[in-house]
């Protein structure tokens, strides 16, 4: 605490990201990076990048990106909104739309970054249950609200909801934003981006980091109406004119062209995904359907802290909630097969572990 912050940051509860550990050789499965390198003509440009052009600013409308995002998703330039990561998206969007009279509308256990959004910009939130079963119910959602917003698929559920239910939610919910992030849905949900065009209070966010290997470039990107794109071009020249880097902008341009790359590790992560629920099935855990590179995963018997615990003194990482609706849940990434086979083996040492017949 400091007498020279300005009041509202003394009450501010920052986002907590996954650790970034700097001990070698650990199973890193607790933060939802792709195990897979990125395209293989994301290296080319990097090692043909001149680095005399890092005197200049980059194009403070990354045009090569909007361009290459133009083609590969069938939407117009006008469309499209790209920015230092998708955090960074959501909290334009955040200022742009949802500072509101009223509440913004959320699941309440959902990506915990909208609720420090909502501090920062002093936006009320009223927040929606889920179901016993963690999925989101969107026919619950009130109409008298400044916003809406929830992932699809959901975070760190892993559940998706398919296309047509957000649809009756547009089709009933008409005077105020209704923001999809789908920053897991290349892993097997349904993009709402086709809806695009219908809807002219509709913003569907996603990024760079998971499915296409880009995490430490941050690039993420949102698809709406240009009226609304206006609102967050509008915010981002009042804060950042350039938040894309050259090497940023050149590295998403090549990772965008290599589709078949793209198709192949999202099927390859997928296949490991659905083997690892099989095996940890097996040994005792309740998993939730997953259209994600993780799974959520509750131990019969042993608990979830316990568990995350035990799983470090064996070197693998995988992320636990203290939220008590999910404390015994761990979220776990989907790695290599032989990451899983580290995972699989670190389980079966637990002394309280037991394998149960096929």
């Amino acid at each position: 605490m400091s007498k020279f912050w300005s009041p509202q940051i003394h009450d501010l509860v920052p986002y907590t990201p996954g650790e970034q550990p700097k001990v070698a050789n650990l199973v890193k499965l607790n933060t939802n990076e792709n195990p897979y390198p990125p395209a293989h003509g994301v290296q080319e440009v990097l090692n043909a990048f001149e680095t005399d052009r890092l005197r200049l600013y980059p194009d403070p409308e990354s045009s090569a990106l909007i361009n290459e995002l133009s083609t590969t998703l069938g939407v117009p330039n006008e469309n499209l909104f790209v920015g230092n990561g998708s955090d960074e998206v959501l909290a334009h969007a955040f200022m742009a739309f949802f500072r509101q009279e009223k509440p913004l509308v959320k699941p309440d256990i959902t990506y915990s970054f909208y609720d420090v959004y909502a501090d920062l910009y002093g936006i009320e939130i009223k927040n929606q249950k889920l179901n016993d079963d963690f999925s989101i119910s969107l026919e619950d959602y009130p109409l008298d609200n400044g916003g809406i917003i929830f992932a699809n698929p959901n975070a760190p559920t892993g559940l998706a909801l398919p296309l047509d239910q957000i649809k009756n939610l547009l089709d009933r919910n008409t005077e105020t934003v209704v923001l999809v992030d789908e920053a897991y849905v290349d892993f097997g949900g349904e993009s709402a981006i086709e809806l695009v065009n219908q809807y002219p209070n509709l913003v569907v966010t996603q990024t760079f980091s998971k499915s296409r290997s880009l995490a430490g470039l941050r690039i993420g990107y949102a698809v709406a109406q240009p009226h609304l794109i206006d609102g967050l071009n509008r915010v981002k020249n009042s804060f950042n004119s350039y938040p894309m880097d050259m090497l940023a902008i050149a590295a998403g341009v090549a990772s965008l062209k290599d589709s078949a790359y793209f198709k192949e590790m999202c099927d390859k992560i997928i296949a490991t995904r659905e083997t690892t629920r099989d095996r940890l099935e097996k040994l005792g855990f309740n998993i939730l359907p997953s259209a994600t590179n993780f799974l959520f995963a509750e131990h019969r018997f042993i608990e979830g802290g316990e568990l995350m615990g035990y799983l470090r003194t064996k070197g693998v990482l995988v992320r636990h909630f203290s939220r008590p609706e999910i404390a015994n849940f761990l979220r776990i990434t989907i790695g290599t097969d032989a990451e899983m086979d580290a995972l699989i083996d670190a389980l079966k040492s637990h002394p309280d572990m037991v394998e149960l017949d096929a």
